[in-house]
């Protein structure tokens, strides 16, 4: 199906996905620093100013990325949301766009037995006019989701590599 997809001229894949929870906060990331100056930052009772939980949708073909969050939780309304506003960005550039393909990995959130995403996606096809396609990984297959290698050279960021 990504072969098919990614040979589409009308078409386009994405890969979906959504990250842990994110503590902010004073953390010292192992020492580790992208500034010249020390990180000034807790050793102990890690007391989390905030939390963030993190989605993603990445172009495999051409490596564009586009991040998302909210500080609430992980939902369908989450995803989705998170897919209007890539489109929302993307739209102009897209204007022959005629499908979309989207690689999921069947988490509870974006699974296609949730009524609530199911029926979010349906608004989101008839707000486009696009034909969208839900190409799920099978359980425990995720790796295979492009958007988890990006999100390891993410973390790596985040940690200060």
């Amino acid at each position: 199906m990504n072969a098919q997809a990614d040979a589409d001229p009308q078409g386009l894949r994405i890969s979906m996905d959504t990250k842990a929870t994110v503590d902010i906060g004073e953390y010292s990331r192992y020492g580790r620093s992208r500034g010249l100056l020390p990180v000034k930052a807790w050793d102990h009772d890690m007391r989390a100013k905030e939390k963030l939980i993190t989605g993603g949708i990445l172009e495999p073909v051409s490596g564009r990325t586009f991040l998302f969050f909210t500080s609430s939780y992980k939902t369908s309304d989450f995803m989705v949301d998170g897919l209007e506003a890539w489109w929302n960005l993307r739209k102009t550039e897209l204007n022959d766009l005629k499908r979309l393909y989207i690689n999921m990995d069947n988490g509870p959130e974006c699974s296609g037995r949730r009524s609530q995403f199911l029926q979010r996606i349906v608004g989101f096809v008839d707000m486009t006019g696009l034909e969208v396609h839900l190409v799920y990984y099978p359980p425990y297959h995720s790796k295979y989701n492009a958007i988890e290698r990006y999100w390891a050279g993410l973390e790596k960021s985040w940690n200060g590599y």
